[in-house]
């Protein structure tokens, strides 16, 4: 063996050792572990079984035919588990279900078929040989490019999302850290797909390509401090969620037309208690409950108070089906959020 020979077994091993280490640490070893860490863990491990395949069949002399087919078996496992990662990071309620696992039937199928492959059939080189495993190797990649592709369509669009929002520095740091992971990726995609179109470029730069990426790939993650990091960094606000869900049940349903309309009836309807629920309100309404209520129910009485189809109703009507359960509270609420008196509205707005 050469001296380069040795220098390129160094190299692209160093990379390769270097991956696992750096998935133990994610796995095992790292205080804070999160389901993100675990995926990205599991897929440094399974490249790691990938490009060692590389590096064996490169150095290595009748390698098993069951190796190789395994070997490329695992990046159908890397696809898919690059798409759960991104959702991981970017979803705060990510949670893997079993549908998910019938992403694993491809590499399910392939790994299992290796274990059929003798060598006898394997070198024979003959066209039943050579159909089978072009398929095989061709679906592998497109699997692999196709989940490439998911992914950083799947980031895109939660940064459109996001686009004008003011972003934090934690999420920022999660879509920076993303785009280079999935770019890194479709570079050690690129590198063994020239490698299939006629040998374009020698099969160790595959290997040597994947060590110089998870150099790089640790590097920004320990900058970025994205394996302190999760989905939970984009989960919104609470008590805005509970103001959508308030005004969505108030305003968009008209529930402020109910007369016995309560704080504690409406904080029933949200799951929430009346402490929770009148923060909100407060919060993001300015008003208190009784002034965000009547504010609604104000602006529906103005419109019957001027409609020409009601024009003959009398103000208690109007102030009933308003949601008021008082005249003098109806005439009360208005002069505070109109400075008149409904009565004076009306005769204005008949002139």
């Amino acid at each position: 063996m050469s001296f380069s020979d040795i220098l390129l077994i160094i190299i692209s091993t160093a990379g390769l050792l270097h991956g696992v280490l750096f998935a133990v640490y994610l796995c095992f070893l790292k205080k804070k572990r999160t389901f993100p860490n675990l995926l990205l863990g599991l897929m440094l491990i399974f490249m790691a079984f990938r490009i060692g395949k590389s590096v064996m069949l490169y150095f290595g002399n009748d390698l098993e035919p069951i190796f190789i087919f395994a070997g490329l078996a695992f990046l159908l496992l890397i696809g898919p588990l690059l798409r759960w990662y991104v959702l991981a990071m970017t979803r705060y309620n990510f949670e893997f279900s079993k549908n998910n696992l019938l992403e694993f039937v491809p590499f399910t199928t392939i790994f299992v078929m290796s274990f059929f492959v003798s060598r006898k059939w394997f070198e024979t080189h003959n066209r039943e040989v050579v159909i089978v495993f072009a398929s095989a190797l061709i679906f592998i990649y497109l699997h692999f490019a196709f989940y490439i592709f998911l992914s950083g369509r799947l980031l895109q669009k939660v940064k459109g999302a996001y686009r004008n929002v003011l972003q934090t520095k934690s999420q920022k740091a999660i879509f920076e850290w993303l785009q280079v992971l999935i770019f890194g990726f479709i570079v050690i995609w690129i590198s063994y797909f020239l490698n299939i179109i006629e040998d374009t470029v020698p099969y160790i730069v595959g290997p040597i390509v994947y060590s110089v990426v998870i150099y790089f790939l640790t590097y920004k993650a320990l900058h970025l401090k994205t394996t302190e990091i999760d989905g939970n960094v984009f989960k919104k606000n609470d008590k805005e969620w509970l103001y959508n869900k308030i005004s969505e049940l108030v305003i968009k349903d008209k529930l402020y037309l109910e007369s016995d309309l309560s704080l504690s009836s409406l904080s029933k309807m949200v799951g929430k208690s009346t402490q929770n629920t009148s923060e909100a309100i407060n919060q993001y309404a300015k008003r208190n409950f009784n002034d965000f209520i009547n504010y609604y129910r104000i602006q529906d009485a103005k419109g019957m108070l001027l409609d020409a189809n009601t024009k003959n109703y009398t103000i208690s009507t109007i102030a009933f089906d308003a949601g008021f359960s008082t005249l003098s509270s109806f005439n009360s609420a208005f002069k505070k959020f109109e400075g008149i008196t409904p009565s004076l509205y009306k005769k204005r707005g008949s002139k």
